[in-house]
């Protein structure tokens, strides 16, 4: 077995399931079954669709599951959670928080076409 990078995840299981893994497994190793069952704890945790998706995909293997932060904040953010519940939610103080919303923001100015450069 190998231990595969997390970035793919998000396109494979889209992000409201890698969000819902991060906070279930994030920043451990996990195990990917081939028969997956929605008994199974990855499927109670991001949905048997999405489990299904990533057993057909990434099975027999370990992944590692990022604690996807940045898409955590985003997706807390985006249901109207404050900047101190998302700090509670990520383990965070509310400047890191701010800090990674703006350092997001910085990478979204930096990766933007300009019309002149």
């Amino acid at each position: 077995m190998t231990s595969r990078p997390g970035p793919e995840l998000e396109t494979l299981i889209g992000e409201d399931a890698l969000v819902r893994l991060a906070e279930a497994f994030g920043g451990t190793r996990l195990f990917v079954p081939v028969k997956m069952s929605s008994a199974h704890d990855i499927a109670k945790a991001i949905g048997v669709e999405a489990a299904m998706r990533l057993s057909e995909r990434l099975a027999p293997d370990v992944i590692r599951v990022p604690l996807a932060r940045e898409q955590r904040a985003r997706h807390y953010r985006a249901t109207g959670k404050s900047n101190a519940q998302i700090a509670r939610a990520l383990g965070l103080t509310e400047s890191g928080v701010e800090k990674l919303f703006k350092r997001t923001r910085q990478n979204q100015a930096d990766s933007q076409p300009t019309l002149f450069g």
